[in-house]
């Protein structure tokens, strides 16, 4: 095949990329969404759409100086994005922000600094390489860090492929700033594979929006799971909204492939609540699932899908708390540490106990402690003397 036929592949490929990653922006926008991992996602794709852009061939050169600059910012957009995705405690702030302006500055200048100072420019070119690289590597460490405790079996898949394929695209233009000139040329040879890099991260990112299971087989799951979990005793969260069409109708019908075990919910309502198997120090999910001898996927399935928990470690917290308001709130351990009562719950340190108890709370474990302990004085009842008889 000649220059102009694989031209014409790579202008194709980046088109239906773009018409991909455009399709689910405008969907997340009709849908008014709302939250810091859809507002990252939907940056995320509009950098899809202008690196597909500003790298194809034939594009302007001229425009370097400018477009260069966003996408070499283009990695903590991406970066941020898999801190949203898989740490559910991950809050936006305000300097993650500053941090994208700051490389766009950087890039700036740059580009503006290259036809006066090449060597200059050259070795902040190598040094934003690096950067990239950094946060290329600090996206993967979040995934493997939190891969363990997502109990989204799909979302488990089609994130690590996106991750993946991301971040070898990322750090093929890094790689490419370490070179004599500090950016990877549009243009160039690698245009191809780079095309086809981002069609495939378009697909996934398509596949994860329009592939989701439909509402009644979720609904008629979670309302029958419920129904199991209240008769053992064992509340569900509330997180999983329950189609009262579904209650009515039993004869839904559902994929076998998620059929719930209400034996297994029993099971597992009696290790956390009798044998308070959270208390235990790093408990994994692989490690409970063989004190209950079942398979870790169906354990995954029967938190996820069940008791709506996206996440093993917000599971798992939901008892920590639990078990240390009550010490909190207890008169007879006001003098214990509130390190003591955060290891004796199962966390291994005080730092995630004051997170998880505030985000729970709304106050930290010695706000709440000093109102529980305040109340139980006023509700205590006041000591009435019996009255004394006179003699005589």
């Amino acid at each position: 095949m000649n220059a102009m036929g694989l031209t014409a592949i790579d202008l194709g490929l980046r088109g239906a990329t773009s018409g991909v990653f455009l399709l689910i922006v405008v969907i997340a926008l009709l849908r008014r969404a709302t939250g810091q991992q859809v507002l990252l996602g939907v940056a995320m794709c509009a950098g899809g759409i202008f690196y597909a852009i500003t790298t194809a061939p034939n594009f302007p050169k001229a425009a370097l100086w400018w477009t260069l600059p966003i996408l070499w910012a283009q990695p903590a957009i991406f970066w941020l994005w898999a801190r949203a995705a898989f740490d559910d405690d991950f809050v936006l702030k305000r300097w993650h922000g500053a941090l994208w302006l700051s490389i766009v500055a950087y890039g700036f200048a740059i580009t503006l600094g290259w036809a006066h100072w090449p060597a200059l420019a050259g070795a902040g070119g190598r040094g934003l390489a690096l950067a990239t690289l950094v946060l290329a590597l600090a996206a993967a460490v979040q995934t493997v860090k939190t891969w363990r405790a997502d109990l989204v079996a799909r979302r488990r898949r089609l994130r690590l492929a996106m991750l993946v394929i991301n971040v070898v695209l990322i750090a093929a233009v890094a790689v490419a700033g370490f070179a004599a000139i500090p950016v990877a040329v549009p243009g160039a040879p690698g245009s191809l594979p780079t095309a086809l890099g981002l069609f495939v991260v378009a697909m996934l990112a398509g596949i994860g929006l329009f592939s989701a299971p439909a509402e009644a087989v979720d609904d008629a799951t979670a309302a029958i799971a419920s129904g199991e979990v209240r008769k053992a005793g064992f509340a569900p969260t509330g997180r999983v909204a329950v189609d009262p069409r579904v209650v009515l109708d039993p004869r839904v019908a559902l994929d076998p492939r998620v059929a719930l075990d209400p034996i297994l919910l029993r099971r597992l309502d009696h290790l956390m609540t009798v044998e308070r198997a959270y208390r235990q120090e790093g408990l994994a999910i692989g490690a409970l699932a063989a004190r209950l001898g079942v398979p870790e996927h169906r354990l995954r399935q029967a938190i996820n899908e069940g008791l709506g928990y996206r996440n093993f470690n917000a599971f798992l917290n939901r008892y920590r708390i639990a078990d240390a308001k009550l010490a909190l709130s207890d008169g007879t351990q006001r003098d214990v540490p509130v390190l003591t009562i955060a290891m004796d719950a199962g966390f291994q340190s005080i730092g995630p106990f004051n997170r998880a108890f505030k985000a729970e709370t709304g106050m930290t474990p010695t706000e709440f402690r000093r109102e529980a302990l305040s109340r139980l004085e006023i509700d205590r009842p006041l000591e009435i003397s019996p009255p004394r008889r006179e003699i005589g």
